[in-house]
């Protein structure tokens, strides 16, 4: 196997894998309030996420920025903490705060706090060259985020549709009861989380 591939396979595993917990259920809380029309909304907001921890991967691993491990093993359940907190708190996207534009922000800063996750695991694999190795750890990256994503949109489908009986006119929409139990069941997990990994 090339070393392109075997770094790409690492980055996959990473993101997919019971160790990577932490991220499926961010990219879950962040997914969970779109619809399937939403896709494009969907496709900016996860390349925000990829720009902002793509840019802290290549800084932390190069050694041009040192954040605490443990502060930022805490900092990652505060993202998805306050993720599921602003799927509960805003109903609509479009009459939020500049349209609802914010979350791109949002999610590109909590991106650059999940790559310093990241780096944290694959510094230690770096013995002298970087480049092949950073790309192809941040394309099995990727491709792993696309995969969960994948598999939460057919997953969300299906709940959709197991809830459309229970959605009356005038009440919430089968999207937004979902959105509301994902959101308060992955904010649950990450106050645990935070509390449990609290550097101080």
């Amino acid at each position: 196997m090339s070393e392109f591939l075997a770094y790409a396979e690492l980055g996959f595993r990473h993101i997919t894998d019971p160790g990577g917990v932490d991220h499926v259920l961010f990219l879950l809380v962040l997914a969970a309030v779109y619809r399937r029309s939403d896709w494009l909304e969907v496709l900016r907001v996860v390349t925000a996420f990829t720009v902002g921890h793509s840019a802290t991967l290549l800084l932390t691993v190069t050694g041009a920025l040192r954040l605490p491990a443990a502060v930022v093993e805490f900092l990652i359940p505060v993202t998805i903490l306050a993720t599921g907190l602003e799927n509960l708190l805003v109903r609509g996207r479009r009459s939020a705060l500049w349209g609802g534009r914010y979350r791109l922000l949002l999610v590109g800063a909590f991106g650059l706090v999940h790559g310093a996750g990241f780096a944290n695991y694959l510094r230690s694999l770096f013995v002298e060259r970087i480049a092949v190795p950073l790309l192809a750890f941040n394309v099995g990256l990727e491709l792993g985020q696309v995969v969960v994503l994948g598999a939460a949109a057919l997953l969300f489908l299906a709940v959709d549709a197991a809830l459309r009986p229970l959605a009356r006119p005038g009440s919430w929409s089968p999207v937004r009861l979902r959105a509301v139990g994902v959101s308060a069941a992955v904010t649950l997990v990450a106050v645990r989380w935070a509390v449990e990994r609290s550097p101080w």
